[in-house]
C-alpha cells in the first residue's frame, strides 16, 4: 500500500462515506470537509504498510477528528445569536429514495443529534446509520465494547423519545411543502392557517447577521403573523417580488429555497404531522450557512 497513487485511490473510494459520517456528526458541510481533509493528511503520512483495514482506519480518524471538532464547536455555539440550526446541503434523488438514510440526515434529526454527547452521537451514527458492529466502534473511539453498547442504548432511547413524531412519505411531504410555499409567498393568511397545526413551532437561524426571530415562535396564529410580516418589507435588501423561490431537495427532503440578487437568501423545511398539517418549520438565513447551497454542489450521503 506504499504508492501515493494507491493511497489516493483508496482514500477516494471511501471519501463519500467519510464525509457522510463527519456531516452527521457536525451538522456543518464546511466543518465536515475540513475533517475529511485532515483525515487525508493523516492517511497520506501514515505507515500504510501496517494498515490492514483501510476503511476502518479512515472511519476511526474521521470519527475522532469530528468528536474533537464538535467539542470546540459547542463552546462557540454558546454565544450564537438566536436558534442554532444545521447547515443545509443539496442532496440528489438517491438519498430521498432511502427513507432511513434520508431521515438520518434531515434537519429535524440533526437537531435531535445535537442533544447527544459527542460519543453518544458517534456511536449512534456509526451503528444505526452505517451498521458498523460494536466491536469496530469500540476500536474507533477507544472505549470498551460494553461502554459502547451502553452509549448506543442511551443514544437510541434519547433519539426515539425526541425524533420527529411522523415520517410522511416523500410525495406527501412535497405536497405539504408546495402548499406552504404558495401560501407564505402569496401572503395568504387563511391558507396558512389551514396548513399549520395549532401547536406549530418555527425556528429561524439568522446567526445575528440577518433579520430573524431570536427565539422559537409557537402557535399557528403567531407563526402565520410572523411569516406574513416578513414578506411585507424587503428581506436582506430584496423585495418579495424580486425573489425567486423553488422547491428543491435539501438534506433528503423537499425544501423551499429563496434566491435574490443571484444568491440564496433562505432555506425553509417543514415537518408535517400525520394529518398533513405542519408542526415544525425551520428557516436558515445565516449567509455563512448557505454557502454550500450557493455552490450548487449535490452531496451523496
Amino acid at each position: 500500500m506504499g504508492s501515493h497513487v494507491e493511497a489516493t485511490s483508496i482514500f477516494e473510494e471511501h471519501r463519500s462515506l467519510l464525509f457522510s459520517v463527519a456531516y452527521r456528526m457536525l451538522g456543518s458541510a464546511a466543518d465536515a470537509e475540513d475533517v475529511v481533509q485532515d483525515a487525508w493528511l493523516r492517511w497520506s503520512s501514515a505507515d500504510r504498510a501496517q494498515i490492514t483495514q483501510p476503511k476502518a482506519y479512515l472511519v476511526r480518524i474521521v470519527t475522532n477528528l469530528a468528536v474533537d471538532t464538535l467539542r470546540s464547536a459547542r463552546v462557540q455555539r454558546e454565544s450564537y445569536v438566536g436558534p442554532w440550526l444545521p447547515e443545509p446541503i443539496l442532496t440528489g434523488p438517491d438519498i430521498a429514495e432511502d427513507a432511513a438514510r434520508a431521515e438520518s440526515v434531515s434537519l429535524a434529526m440533526l437537531v435531535v443529534l445535537e442533544s447527544l454527547t459527542e460519543l453518544e452521537r458517534a456511536v449512534f451514527i456509526l451503528k444505526e446509520v452505517f451498521g458498523f458492529p460494536y466491536g469496530e466502534i469500540a476500536e474507533a473511539i477507544d472505549r470498551s465494547e460494553a461502554t459502547v453498547r451502553q452509549l448506543g442504548h442511551r443514544a437510541r432511547s434519547h433519539v426515539q423519545a425526541r425524533r420527529p413524531r411522523f415520517s410522511a412519505d416523500r410525495e406527501s411531504r412535497r405536497v405539504v411543502t408546495e402548499r406552504f410555499f404558495a401560501a407564505s409567498m402569496g401572503g395568504d393568511l387563511n391558507e396558512l392557517m389551514q396548513v399549520l397545526a395549532p401547536d406549530v413551532t418555527i425556528w429561524t437561524d439568522g446567526g445575528g447577521k440577518v433579520r430573524a426571530a431570536l427565539r422559537p415562535i409557537h402557535g399557528a396564529e403567531k407563526v402565520a403573523a410572523w411569516l406574513i410580516g416578513i414578506g411585507k418589507r424587503p428581506y436582506q435588501g430584496v423585495a418579495l417580488e424580486d425573489m425567486r423561490a423553488e422547491v428543491v431537495q435539501i438534506n433528503g427532503e423537499p425544501a423551499v429555497l429563496a434566491l435574490g440578487n443571484g444568491r440564496p437568501i433562505t432555506v425553509v423545511t417543514v415537518e408535517p404531522d400525520a394529518s398533513g398539517r405542519i408542526v415544525g418549520i425551520r428557516v436558515i438565513a445565516n449567509p455563512d450557512k448557505l454557502v454550500p447551497v450557493a455552490g450548487g454542489i449535490r452531496h451523496t450521503l
